[in-house]
């Protein structure tokens, strides 16, 4: 086993860019989750007393940060630009090395910041469970995610006005392989800090994009990491809800996973968060926001760089989404792509296909992992000749995994898992999906 690696790394940006905070005083009520691989994949074989030392006390990890810190960011929030947010309710708690790469422990729940307003700094634990099966499930479908890897109830009952209250509470932490976001970037810009701009380019780089030298490289490397995560989203159903730029990732990881869904049925309108009253982040509109989100960020950029090369990196962004779209369909599916040209036309049939006919969308790309010669053993429904004619002029990949039984992490199965917690502290369920989630075909 590998010993841990402390890290210290974001000490490098220096003041302008976090707060050191304490977390809050809390009573645990049990561990719910540990990521025990995870853990001792990084050197952390810990003892159940140990989990709750180091992830709801936040006893610093060894050779990372004495306290945790707070990061201060901005955010287009909605489209409107808000400059009075930052870690409201979380910190990052811990750096690593782990295989040449650095990874942040990021926390939600764990007390008030600076940055809190008029927010309690807590999470609920229905929060915190949805959060570990989203990211459990899209790390199974290929996704660039975040990974959970403690969730503790604490003994606080929460008001919420989403929620029954009063509600549970629980400390998530999550391993991801930055904290920064596009909002860093903005904050810095809002103040024309030109000198922090470029500090913080520097770590990104240094960090995250060691194969780029300049700023506008970094974008460039951006623009490609982001089209990636969002063809990954749409190719596995999912909805994220708030696509806000102080929810967008610079190293192109999904996280801070709140009120998203998968779809049932591919519908472009689908929307995730209840507030979302226009649809602004709505299924089909992911690639959008996406692009506008980086807009942002090239604007930022844009005190410290050349514009040309930062507007022709936002132009590359189109063909970038359908190439990666191309390769998640084709991967999802089992099957070898052609051409650019041909697989493109195939993955818009599908998508028209899927739109029209309304099947089920779990059970479809199930049904069809491996080609046109699952035809025969689909299961759970009936498919379209025209579209199954189409496929056939693809080949299989051989040796492509094949799951036993489609998966999926629907709106109501959530539901379902969290009943028996709710009414008599049953987790047998959640740990089930747990363990079907993290085990691959």
């Amino acid at each position: 086993m590998s010993l841990f690696q402390g890290s210290t790394a974001i000490l490098e940006l220096g003041k302008a860019f976090y707060d050191p905070v304490e977390a809050a005083d809390f009573t645990s009520k049990g561990v719910r989750y540990f990521d025990s691989g995870l853990a001792n994949s990084l050197g952390l074989d810990l003892a159940a007393s140990q989990v709750e030392a180091h992830f709801l006390d936040f006893e610093p990890l060894p050779g990372s940060l004495t306290q945790p810190h707070a990061l201060r960011y901005h955010g287009h929030q909605f489209r409107h630009y808000n400059p009075d947010i930052g870690d409201g309710r979380g910190f990052l708690f811990a750096q690593c090395e782990a295989g040449g790469k650095l990874l942040d422990f990021g926390t939600k729940g764990s007390g008030t910041t600076p940055y809190s307003r008029s927010g309690d700094g807590r999470l609920t634990l229905l929060g915190g469970v949805r959060e570990v099966l989203a990211a459990l499930y899209l790390d199974r479908l290929g996704v660039n995610t975040s990974r959970a890897l403690a969730l503790i109830e604490t003994d606080e009952s929460l008001q919420r006005h989403d929620e029954p209250s009063p509600t549970r509470a629980a400390v998530l932490t999550r391993l991801s392989h930055s904290h920064i976001r596009f909002g860093t970037f903005q904050r810095q810009a809002f103040y024309e800090n030109r000198e922090a701009l470029e500090r913080l380019c520097d770590y990104c780089i240094r960090h995250f994009y060691a194969d780029t030298t300049t700023p506008e490289e970094m974008f460039d490397a951006v623009v490609r990491a982001s089209a990636e995560t969002v063809a990954s989203w749409m190719a596995a159903g999912f909805v994220h809800g708030v696509m806000n730029t102080d929810n967008m990732n610079i190293t192109g990881e999904s996280f801070d996973y709140g009120p998203y869904r998968f779809l049932p049925t591919l519908n472009p309108g689908f929307t995730a968060a209840y507030f979302d009253h226009n649809g602004l982040y709505a299924y089909g509109r992911q690639p959008e926001a996406m692009s506008w989100n980086l807009a942002q960020l090239a604007q930022s950029l844009s005190l410290i760089c050349e514009d040309a090369p930062l507007i022709d990196s936002l132009n590359d962004f189109a063909a970038r989404y359908q190439t990666a779209l191309n390769h998640h369909v084709f991967r999802r599916l089992g099957l070898a792509p052609k051409t650019a040209e041909t697989d493109s036309e195939f993955v818009r049939d599908t998508f028209m296909y899927l739109k029209e006919s309304q099947v089920d969308w779990p059970n479809f790309w199930h049904d069809w992992q491996g080609g046109a010669g699952r035809a025969e053993t689909a299961q759970h429904g009936t498919y379209d000749d025209d579209w199954a004619a189409k496929l056939k002029a693809f080949d299989a990949v051989l040796g492509a995994p094949k799951t036993n039984a489609p998966q999926s992490l629907l709106y109501g199965e959530i539901g379902e898992i969290w009943q028996p917690i709710a009414e008599r502290d049953d987790w047998s369920a959640f740990d089930q999906k747990c363990t079907q989630l993290s085990t691959r075909p």
